[in-house]
């Protein structure tokens, strides 16, 4: 049977300031604590919508494993084909490549972020995989690999195309992705200015709102077209926690700065990181069949720290879950039960609890009591069906 014990986990937090929802302009939006793996905000974070320069996340991505794999270093240079310079006549963002420009990995890695150039992605995606179709193919394939279900490519740069599409959350993931897979090579997206060759110094600035802001933020990318508005992927560390946001849909770059800026705020000030409980302190005890003790103590493997809305410690609420009985004998740090954590407009919180300690099987007095008790247990129920069944029903 499966045994379930509630009871309030108030007592482990600390009271706190009242905290209070958070409405967006943004027509998308996604937000998300890393630490604690929350999703704080999700507002049509699943639908398909152009991307803009967001998409070229995926590019750099694509770029960042060919490094990993070795199939490229930093100093490997690409060619620069017409079709990579046909951005400078549509007016597309650039880092100012010319046909004869030998541009390295190193560069155009700094181009593709902080100039946003779509000339730097068409080279890259025909340095790795000889056409802009072919770097789109696999750009589908690799998005399947990570988990991507809403995003579809048919560029590099993410100039508009209707099989361009990515949701907010597709954007979060992958930025999530980025920063703790290549931890390395994640740093460029917190790089002020890049200017190639000194041609464009009007277009060296990283076009980040929140870089220059001072609350911690290092990443990721900003995004602009008729189709899509005014977008943002962007990522804030503040102490122990990080947050990674995408929105899209802003009338403005002003309304983007402003409603990045304020959706960083809230994520931080609203929410606190709470240390529940423990590694290895009681959370529940549970009973075990012919055992040399009669319970056993449930304890989490790790400490488990939650991230609870300002306000709501004392609304939050848990349980515990465990198939009974437990039957000795019982190996400490053995997954035993489930912790289900109950938050207030948030996603319930499910954790392994183990065993505290081994429980040895009982000897023969143990299994004598045992035997004696289930001769009396079945002994009351049957006595008490046979005087049920001497029952009459009342006439009528």
């Amino acid at each position: 049977m499966i045994f379930r014990l509630f009871f309030a986990a108030a007592l482990f937090l600390t009271a706190s300031l009242p905290g209070q929802a958070f409405e967006t302009s943004a027509t998308a939006a996604w937000v998300y604590d890393v630490t604690t793996h929350t999703v704080l905000m999700d507002k049509n974070g699943e639908e398909a919508l152009p991307p803009a320069s967001m998409s070229k996340l995926m590019t750099v991505e694509m770029l960042f494993q060919a490094l990993k794999d070795g199939r490229v270093q930093m100093d490997t240079s690409f060619g620069v084909s017409a079709e990579a310079m046909k951005f400078t006549d549509l007016n597309g963002s650039t880092m100012f490549l010319q046909r004869n420009d030998r541009p390295t990995v190193s560069d155009l890695i700094q181009g593709m972020v902080v100039n946003s150039g779509n000339d730097a992605c068409t080279v890259v995606a025909e340095g790795l995989e000889g056409s802009e179709a072919e770097f789109a193919k696999k750009m589908n394939e690799r998005a399947k690999v990570l988990g991507l279900e809403n995003s579809t490519f048919a560029n590099s740069s993410g100039w508009p195309d209707p099989g361009q599409r990515m949701s907010m959350k597709d954007l979060g993931l992958l930025s999530v992705h980025l920063i703790t897979t290549y931890p390395d090579l994640y740093p460029v997206f917190s790089q002020t200015e890049f200017n190639y060759k000194n041609r464009a110094p009007a277009n060296a600035n990283n076009r980040n709102p929140l870089l220059a802001l001072g609350i911690g933020a290092d990443g990721l990318k900003t995004g602009h077209t008729e189709e899509a508005g005014f977008g943002m992927v962007g990522s804030v560390k503040q102490g122990e926690r990080r947050i990674v946001f995408a929105i899209s849909g802003m009338a403005s770059a002003e309304e983007r700065s402003k409603e990045a800026e304020n959706i960083a705020n809230w994520a931080f000030r609203q929410f606190a990181l709470k240390t529940v409980a423990k590694a290895g302190s009681e959370v529940a005890q549970a009973e075990v069949f012919l055992g040399e003790a009669p319970s056993v103590a449930l304890v989490p493997a790790e400490d488990l720290r939650l991230l609870i809305p300002a306000g709501a410690a004392e609304a939050v609420q848990a349980e515990v879950s465990y198939t009974s009985p437990i039957k000795a004998p019982v190996l400490k740090g053995t997954k035993l039960a489930e912790l289900l954590v109950h938050l207030p407009d948030m996603p319930d919180r499910r954790i392994d609890l183990v065993a505290g300690a081994d429980v040895g099987a009982g000897g023969f007095m143990t299994r004598l009591k045992a035997a004696a008790q289930k001769l009396q247990a079945d002994y009351l129920g049957d006595k008490t069906g046979a005087d049920t069944a001497g029952e009459k029903a009342p006439a009528t």
